[in-house]
């Protein structure tokens, strides 16, 4: 426990992890795709950091980029997942109270990583269509190394002040989290304070959040009128086959992030299964479709990833 305001504040020991309320009773089989998808999610992204470290032609941005992506994903899978399917297979609900901070703490980090490599792969995009000329100048090592510090520090420096708010707020009797894993607002509403700076930094959060994902979709408008403006058909498709696999991310990662973030704000007539299990589809999709889709779309990489797996 910690004084605050000559009061004392409670911190519970452990908390309570239900999984997924009101299915609780199907988690053995909800475990199944979740385990095999994130098998997926590790070895696909293990491949692309694989291929991308061996092949010395794959040294352009976009793949210093794409790398980090792997990276990300990785991290935001292992830091939710394993925790997920401890519930789903041995019923281990309970978790240490600062255990469960530090999850929630990665989990917003790795989210917000993973937003802010987006916007970088679209201003990649940007410039190696809207400015091929000037493609290496733009994008040389020392702008490669500040942008690589905006994605990791920018998240953290904004993830940090939640721990604060989490650590403020008194915990009196429920300490059950509806939730598979622990995450800012799952936490504050099973506070008995009152969590409205909580309520109001998050909306800050998703906000910035959101800013990301207009300034991606402005730099795509500049995109596609620059993309049909090129001289010949072929010369279009190819610009267009290349942004097709870093549109197709952005849609696996914000539709159901923005969904999960929405409704736990506004979606109250939203079964909570169903919000449970879209908050867990952003944590494990991303991750396991994002190298699936890198290696599908883009040529380079799909080609050195089949000769990765070639049996001579």
């Amino acid at each position: 426990m910690m004084i605050y305001n000559n009061k004392t504040i409670f911190h519970p020991d452990t908390f309570f992890l239900i999984g997924i309320p009101g299915l609780e009773k199907f988690h053995a089989w909800i475990s199944l795709p979740f385990c095999s998808v994130y098998l997926v999610a590790l070895l696909g992204n293990a491949t692309i950091l694989l291929v991308i470290k061996t092949e010395q032609t794959l040294r352009e941005p976009m793949f210093y980029f794409l790398a980090i992506l792997s990276t990300i994903d990785l991290a935001l899978s292992t830091s939710s997942v394993p925790r997920m399917l401890g519930i789903f297979w041995f019923d281990a609900h309970e978790i240490n109270f600062g255990a469960c901070v530090a999850q929630m703490f990665l989990i917003h980090a790795f989210t917000g990583m993973e937003a802010e490599v987006l916007v970088a792969m679209a201003f990649d995009r940007y410039v190696a269509i809207c400015a091929p000329l000037h493609y290496k100048t733009t994008l040389t090592s020392r702008v490669l190394l500040g942008i690589t510090m905006c994605i990791v520090i920018r998240p953290v420096l904004f993830t940090l002040p939640i721990i604060y708010l989490v650590y403020r707020l008194p915990f009196c009797q429920a300490h059950v989290i509806a939730h598979s894993y622990c995450e800012h607002m799952g936490i504050a509403k099973v506070s008995c304070g009152n969590i409205r700076i909580n309520a109001i930094y998050g909306l800050f959060v998703v906000s910035l959040f959101l800013l990301n994902l207009v300034l991606i979709g402005i730099s795509y408008v500049y995109i596609l009128r620059a993309v049909f403006h090129l001289p010949t058909q072929d010369a279009r498709l190819k610009a267009l086959s290349t942004c097709g696999s870093h549109v197709g991310v952005l849609c696996v990662f914000y539709i159901p992030s923005v969904f999960s973030f929405l409704t736990h704000r506004f979606g109250h007539n939203i079964p909570r299964y169903v919000h449970i299990l879209i908050a867990n589809l952003y944590v494990v999709i991303p991750p396991s479709l994002n190298p699936i889709i890198y290696g599908v779309r883009t040529k380079q990489v799909r080609e050195q990833v089949l000769s990765v797996f070639k049996i001579n």
